[in-house]
C-alpha cells in the first residue's frame, strides 16, 4: 500500500485526523478539492464569527451612552468588513497549510472517488489522474446547505450562507428561510448592521434541540432586538416585484406575503457524498449521512466516516474529535473509541452554549433529577460589563448529584461551557466543583454558584423554598 491512511476532505475533521496520524508516525495523504479547512474555516464557524465580532462592536455603540461615552455617529464600511473577514481566514488557512508541511502531510488537491476500499482515484486540479493505495480510507467530506423545492427558489437575492458571507450591502429588508443555529446567528448579525430581519420557521421551536428555558427566554430577546419570528409558517413560493423579493407563505392566521431585498435559505444540511462512489462499494448511507459503529467505522472494513458527513454531530470540533479518535483506533492506541459530551454554541446575542442532557429530556426519560439556575444579574463581572442578562443552568442526577447537563445564555456563554464540559466528561458533582475555587470577579463565578445551588449552598443565590 502506498499509505497507511488516506483522508478525503481537509476541513477541520480531515487535517485534525491527518495531523494525529502523522504525530503517531502513520504515513498519510489528505485530498482536498478546494481549500484546506473545509466549510468550517473558509464559509462557515470563522468567517461568521469575525463578522459577529463587527455586530458586537456596533451593539456596544448603538448602547454606548450607558458607558458615559457619546460618540458622533459612525457609518459601516462593507467593504473593509469584507477585508478584515478575508484576512482572518487567510490567516487560520495560511496556518493549517504550514501545519501540514511541518507534519509532513501530502496534500493533494483534486477529487477523489473510492475504486475499492483501497484504492482512490484522484483527479487534480491540474487534469492529472492519479491513483493512491492505502490500508485505512477516512471519508471526511462534510455538508452542504439543504435547498428545499421552493418554487423561486432560484431567484436572484436568494442565498445560501455561503452567498450571504460575501455580501458587498446591507439589505434593508433580510428574510431567513428556516431559523435554526445558522439563520438566527445571521439574523443578529445583520440586524446589529442596520438590516431590518425576519425569520420564517415552520417549526414552532426556534432552537429544538435547546434547554426550552432557554428558547423560551430568547424568544423575548429577539422581540427586544426587533426581529420578527414567524413560527408556524410555511413558505408557499417566492416571486420577484419590482426591486423587491415577495415571500408568499401561509401561517398561523392565513395567507401573507412577507417583501425582502435578500433572503437567506438555512434549512440544514446534507452530507456532501457525491462523486465517492459509495454505492458500488455498497458503503452504507442515507439522507442523514454515512452509516458508523462507534468507532467511525463504516460496514466496509477499513473504511472510515467522520465530521458532518456521518450526520452524528454538524460541529467542527465534533469532526475534529472524531478524526483524531478513528486515527486512534486504527493506529492501535485505543482499543474503542471513547464517547464524551460535546459542546454546542450558538454565536446570538446573548450567547446560547450547552452540553449533556436538557431538562426536557430528563422528564422525557423518567429520571430522577435536580436543577439549579444562577442568573447573570448577580454576577459582578457580567454587571460591570453591562451585560447582566441570561443564567446559567446545571442539571444533576439526583442521587448523587453528579452533573449531566449545563446550558447557559449570556456574556461569554461559549466560553463558560467548557466548565461544563469537563465536569460531565469527569462524571464531577457538586464536592468536586465546591474545592474548585473560583477566581473574582470572573463570569466563571456563576457556573460556581448554580452547581452550588443544587445543595441549596450557593451564597450569592436566595434559598429555595423548603
Amino acid at each position: 500500500m502506498d499509505k497507511d491512511i488516506v483522508i478525503i476532505g481537509g476541513g477541520p475533521g480531515g487535517y485534525v485526523a491527518a495531523i494525529r496520524a502523522a504525530q503517531l508516525g502513520l504515513n498519510v495523504s489528505v485530498i482536498e478539492r478546494d481549500k484546506l479547512g473545509g466549510t468550517c474555516l473558509n464559509r462557515g464557524c470563522i468567517p461568521t464569527k469575525a463578522l459577529y465580532r463587527n455586530a458586537e462592536i456596533l451593539n456596544t455603540l448603538n448602547n454606548i451612552e450607558e458607558y458615559g461615552i457619546a460618540v458622533n455617529g459612525f457609518t459601516i464600511d462593507v467593504k473593509k468588513v469584507q477585508s478584515r473577514k478575508d484576512k482572518v481566514v487567510y490567516q487560520l488557512v495560511s496556518g493549517v497549510e504550514q501545519l501540514m508541511k511541518a507534519n509532513k502531510v501530502q496534500v493533494i488537491y483534486g477529487e477523489a472517488t473510492l475504486i475499492d476500499k483501497n484504492t482512490i482515484s484522484v483527479l487534480t486540479r491540474e487534469g492529472e489522474e492519479k491513483t493512491l493505495t492505502a490500508s485505512n480510507v477516512i471519508i471526511a467530506t462534510g455538508s452542504k446547505p439543504y435547498i428545499p423545492s421552493i418554487p423561486g427558489i432560484d431567484l436572484e437575492g436568494v442565498v445560501t450562507s455561503d452567498g450571504l458571507l460575501e455580501f458587498n450591502n446591507i439589505p434593508k429588508d433580510l428574510v431567513v428561510l428556516g431559523g435554526g443555529v445558522v439563520g438566527l446567528e445571521f439574523a443578529g448579525i445583520f440586524n446589529s448592521m442596520g438590516s431590518k430581519v425576519k425569520v420564517i420557521k415552520a417549526s414552532s421551536n426556534i432552537f429544538p434541540e435547546v434547554d426550552s428555558d432557554i428558547t423560551k427566554r430568547y424568544s423575548s430577546f429577539l422581540r427586544k432586538q426587533g426581529i420578527e419570528v414567524y413560527s408556524s409558517t410555511e413558505v408557499k413560493k417566492i416571486v420577484k416585484q419590482g426591486d423587491k423579493l415577495l415571500i408568499k407563505a401561509q401561517g398561523k392566521k392565513g395567507e401573507m406575503e412577507i417583501p425582502a431585498d435578500c433572503i437567506l435559505v438555512s434549512k440544514g444540511r446534507y452530507p456532501e457524498i457525491e462523486g465517492l462512489n459509495l454505492d458500488k462499494l455498497g458503503i452504507s448511507h442515507d439522507r442523514k449521512g454515512i452509516k458508523v459503529d462507534k468507532n467511525y467505522e463504516t460496514n466496509i472494513k477499513g473504511v472510515y466516516a467522520i465530521g458532518d458527513v456521518n450526520g452524528i454531530s454538524l460541529l467542527a470540533h465534533a469532526a475534529s474529535y472524531q478524526g483524531v479518535s478513528a486515527v486512534e483506533k486504527i493506529a492501535g492506541v485505543v482499543e474503542e473509541c471513547e464517547e464524551t459530551p460535546i459542546p454546542s454554541c450558538i454565536f446570538v446575542f446573548p450567547e446560547i452554549a450547552s452540553v449533556g442532557i436538557t431538562e426536557d429530556e430528563a422528564k422525557e426519560k423518567g429520571m430522577n433529577y435536580n436543577t439549579s439556575k444562577f442568573m447573570f444579574g448577580a454576577n459582578g463581572k457580567a454587571l460591570a460589563l453591562g451585560e447582566g442578562e441570561g443564567f446559567i443552568k446545571v442539571i444533576s442526577k439526583a442521587e448523587d448529584n453528579t452533573i449531566i447537563g449545563v446550558h447557559i445564555m449570556g456574556p461569554h456563554a461559549s466560553d463558560l461551557i467548557h466548565e461544563g464540559a469537563l465536569a460531565i466528561a469527569n462524571k464531577l458533582n457538586v464536592k468536586h466543583i465546591k474545592h474548585t475555587v473560583h477566581a473574582h470577579p470572573t463570569l466563571g463565578e456563576a457556573f460556581y454558584e448554580a452547581v452550588l445551588g443544587l445543595e441549596n449552598e450557593a451564597i450569592h443565590l436566595v434559598p429555595k423554598k423548603r
